[in-house]
């Protein structure tokens, strides 16, 4: 199959660090040169200490638009749940002008619960924040038509998960750039299923990039590898705090100008 090039993303996780650290490993990431940097949308740590050092994501967005040049930028995922979908168009809208067009907004329908908890927002069911995100997908869109100024480019929208009977359906409806968990085999099967989806909606499926995660620690040859071969060209992995090595992504990077060359 005919794949695009592979690009590498770093998602910083915005927890047991303070910023200072964060934003040093954010220049870093850059003057390496990985293609997209993102955060993620929690209010709380996801491992470690609990109730650890976090900040929040849209706030950081902002002033990673600010310290870089380069990279592409965005939430690896927004919650939709935390936010008016109009509000949130507005502040991708904001955040891709103060980028010069480098934001990727990235959208999921939110798990966490202790975040809802803790913030005052209803948890309700999965299958309803689902439905709810297949609600808010076309607010934000018809909301970027009618901001002024507009968009600087068609904002890409990235989705994740894996739910074979609505999130897929949503990604072949709304989004550029699919996120994917699992192994080669569980990404081949979902991808049948988005197949199947564009079909339903009239959509090309060659326009959606895939991505997919995986462990820094990983050797980007075998893991990376067999996801290739399935049409992932966007591999993104993970680094925290309190001190981020990002000697890890260097193997990431050197495999993806292998796989460019």
């Amino acid at each position: 199959m005919t794949s695009r090039p592979v690009r590498i993303g770093l998602q910083l996780q915005p927890q047991h660090a303070d910023y200072a650290t964060i934003r040093r490993a954010a220049a870093e990431a850059e003057e390496l040169g990985v293609d997209v940097l993102f955060n993620w949308d929690h209010f709380f740590p996801l491992s470690g200490e609990p109730e650890g050092l976090h900040f929040e994501c849209w706030t950081m967005l902002g002033a990673w638009a600010e310290a870089t040049s380069q990279v592409e930028i965005g939430a690896l995922v927004t919650c939709n749940s935390y936010r008016n979908p109009e509000l949130l168009a507005d502040m991708a809208r904001t955040v891709d002008h103060i980028s010069d067009g480098r934001l990727i907004l990235g959208i999921g329908s939110g798990w966490f619960e202790k975040d809802y908890q803790e913030y005052g927002y209803e948890f309700g069911t999965a299958g309803g924040r689902l439905d709810a995100l297949a609600v808010d997908l076309p607010r934000i869109e018809s909301r970027w038509g009618r901001l002024n100024p507009p968009p600087t480019r068609k904002i890409p929208v990235l989705i994740g998960g894996g739910g074979e009977k609505k999130t897929l359906k949503l990604v072949a409806r709304h989004a550029d750039i699919w996120h994917s968990f699992g192994d080669a085999e569980t990404v081949a099967r979902k991808l049948g299923i988005l197949r199947a989806h564009c079909a339903d909606v009239g959509r090309d499926f060659a326009d959606i990039e895939i991505s997919g995660g995986g462990r820094a620690t990983d050797d980007p040859s075998v893991s990376g590898g067999a996801l290739r071969e399935q049409g992932v060209s966007l591999f993104t992995v993970g680094i925290g705090g309190p001190k981020p090595d990002l000697a890890p992504l260097r193997q990431w990077l050197a495999w993806r100008d292998e796989q460019n060359a």
